[in-house]
This record gives structure tokens, sequence and C-alpha cells, in this order.
């Protein structure tokens, strides 16, 4: 059960397209109180107290927590911002609160560091050689055999990663690679170049408490702007039987990098070879994953990290069997954007359509991989339940047919080829 007079302490709530679900979930049993990098906004209203400071700087971030903790009985500490993974397990620890230990945390962080322990433990993963240098990774790829991965070895959203299918690309793909390896926050500034794991990818979403694991949802991806790994769409299905056979991988994965509580966003590709770990993130997962989880079983997962969070066994049992789906809505171009609707009768008219959110304002420029990625490309969303995974789809598209976004690629050309003032 949850404690609504405990307070929670969460480090960078995030964004209000992405994250307020998460920072409402947790406001519905606790009190809240933030660190954040600006003055709140949205977050007003949810919140009882916070600190600004500088979110890049690790030991910033421990010092405002402290802070807050020096004036609230802070019963639990968390983050859903992949970057801050480190400062907040550090945070924990400095406060006496239950949360991994920070190597731990390292270890999802620096991806290299991740496939280095998953081998130790015979969890299947890739073959990754880390490099520091074109040079490096030219032998690399020589070792591992084409096509191959190019890969920060601690950023985020598939910032940076490329799969190269010959020799040739090679060293534009690498400077793609290491120009994302500089992330916020970053444990490692290395580029990894590894196996490719061809199949379709899923990610389970797992809840860990005192070092024992539950996978309670596997979300099924789809990828797009190849030979980029963009992700565009995703779906969970509470009764998808999936989740059965890639469970014991994800939480041997998780296991084997001594997490002891949290929640897991599991990354995995479907191989001929069985399942294979992409990565491992020790936090509720992007793009609205919580909420379809939420949706789709009724598991707060956010609300669940908080339980966690303050050492409080949560409920795992189900509320819900249904399927929700969200698919991010992009240009068909590069561009500025003109025009972005939907259909206001068909979308008043639609009681399974969830949601529909626009992130791009007509005059805004719409710019794709390579040159752009998830902050510059992405216009919108729309978000879908329904029964089962197959009819999530169907409404999915039936709902984007009633979406329309155009860009003008002439503006953009003009301003491209503008002189410089």
């Amino acid at each position: 059960m949850s404690h609504p007079t405990s307070t929670v302490l969460v480090v960078s709530p995030g964004d209000e397209v992405y994250r307020r679900y998460c920072l409402e979930q947790v406001a519905t049993s606790y009190k809240v109180v933030v660190v954040t990098d600006s003055q709140p906004t949205w977050q007003t209203p949810l919140i009882a107290d916070w600190e600004v400071t500088d979110l890049t700087d690790p030991d910033a971030v421990v010092a405002a927590g402290r802070e807050l903790g020096a004036r609230h009985d802070v019963s639990g500490v968390l983050t859903w911002d992949e970057y801050l993974l480190v400062p907040t397990a550090r945070l924990a620890e400095h406060l006496g609160l239950p949360g991994s230990h920070p190597d731990a945390m390292r270890a999802c962080r620096d991806k290299g560091r991740t496939r280095t322990v998953l081998a130790e433990h015979r969890v299947g993963s890739a073959t990754s050689i880390r490099t520091t240098s074109l040079m490096e990774a030219v032998l690399a790829a020589e070792s591992i055999g084409y096509p191959i991965v190019l890969k920060p070895a601690s950023n985020a959203a598939s910032l940076g990663v490329i799969r190269i299918d010959n020799g040739e690309d090679l060293a534009a793909g690498y400077a793609f690679a290491a120009a994302g390896a500089h992330g916020i926050g970053s444990e490692s500034d290395d580029v990894l170049v590894e196996e490719y794991l061809d199949g379709p990818e899923v990610s389970v979403e797992c809840v860990t408490h005192r070092g024992v694991t539950a996978a309670v949802a596997v979300t099924r991806k789809t990828l797009g702007f190849e030979p980029y790994f963009e992700e565009i769409a995703h779906s969970v299905d509470a009764r998808d039987p999936l989740l059965a056979e890639v469970a014991p991988v994800a939480t041997a994965a998780v296991a084997a990098l001594g997490i002891s509580t949290g929640i897991q966003h599991v990354e995995l590709r479907l191989t001929d070879r069985g399942p294979r770990i992409i990565e491992v993130n020790a936090r509720v997962g992007g793009d609205l994953i919580g909420r379809l989880v939420a949706l789709a079983t009724g598991l707060d997962l956010a609300r669940i990290a908080a339980d966690l969070a303050c050492g409080t066994a949560p409920d795992l049992t189900p509320t819900r069997h249904q399927a929700a789906a969200i698919r991010i809505l992009y240009p068909d171009a590069t561009g500025t954007l003109t025009h972005r609707a939907i259909d206001n009768r068909f979308a008043n008219t639609t009681d399974w359509l969830e949601e529909v959110r626009w992130l791009r304002e007509p005059g805004d420029r719409a710019v794709l991989p390579p040159d752009g990625d998830l902050d510059t490309a992405r216009i919108g969303h729309i978000l879908v339940t329904g029964p089962t995974t197959e009819v999530t789809q169907q409404r999915l598209r039936l709902a984007a047919d009633h979406v329309t976004v155009t860009v003008d690629t002439r503006m953009d050309t003009r301003t491209a080829s503008a002189p410089d003032a």
C-alpha cells in the first residue's frame, strides 16, 4: 500500500508531453518534491517543494537533493531521466534510502560495461568492442564482420546509433556515432562497434524489489529511418504471449547488472538464436510506454517506482486486460511545417482515441534523420486502445488516415541556400 503522507523526491520531472503522467501517478499517492533545472510551471500543482540546480552537474544534483532532504522527511528518491540515474543513486545512498548501488547504475549507463557484465553471466547479448578512434573501429568491424552497429556507449533514445553494412560507409558512420557520444551526463565518450542483431525489437518492462524481478509487460516496437534506429511506434497487450518467452532473458540481465530495486526498461531483439539484450535502462521507458502499460494492464509504473523507492513491496496484480498503442507522427521530408491537424469530427466521436498531441507548430522547421533526431523530427503522436494488439494496429492506421501533416521543402531549401548575413 502507498502512504499519501510520505514524501518522494523526484530528480528531473522531465517534459510535460512525455513525463507529466509519471509525476501525476506519483502525486496521487505521495507528497512530491523535485530537483529540477528551472522554475516549475506545469509541475506546480503536483509538487510541494523544489530545488533548481544544474542537472548536468552530478554533484550539484546530489547537493540539491540533500537540501530538500533537510527540509522534508523524504522516504524515497527516484528518477525517470536516463542521464540522472547515477546521481539519483548517489543521492539515495547519501540519504540512507532504498535504491540500487551507483555502480549498478553506471553499468547500465555505460553500454560497453553492460555487454561485459552480460557476457560474464552468460546472458544473451551482442558481441561488442569498445573503441576510441576510427582505426580501432575499422579493426573491430573486421573482427566482428558486417553488418555492424555503431553506438555511443552512454547516450540514449538511439541518438548516434547507426547500422553500417560495409567498410566504405564506416568512416562517415563513425563520425555520426562519435558526435552522439558526447551526451549530457555521459558516463563514457567511447563508441561501441557491435554485432548487428537481426529481428524484431521489443522491450520488457520489469519491476525489481529487494533483488527479485518480475516482468510485467512486453512492448512491441516499430523502427524507422534505416540505417538509423528511430522508434516510431509502440504497442502493449496485457495478454501478449511473447512476455513468457522474453521475461527470463530480461530478468537475468537485471540480476547480472546487480540492480536491486526499481523499474527497468529492457530492450531486446528477437533473433533466430533467441532473444538477445540490446540494453538495460533502469527507469520507466520513454515515448509514453509507461502510460501504455497503465492503459493495457492498470499497472502505474511511475507510482510503483515510488513504492519501490520507499522500500514498499508493490501490488503487481493487473486490473485491466486490453491493448494500447502509440504512433509518432513525422513529416514525409525535412522542411518547414505548414499544416498539421486531425479531423475534429473523427477525434471527437472516437472513444478509443485516447490522445492526439502536437509537438510542433506551423512555421517550425522539422528535420529528419540523419541531420535531425527525435527532438527535431517529431510532429506529434496519436495514442489508441483496443481489446487486442491487432485491433489497436487497425485503429492506429485508421486514425493516421484522418491526420494531415504537410511541410514546405521549398521554404527549407531557400533557408538552407540563403547567403550568410
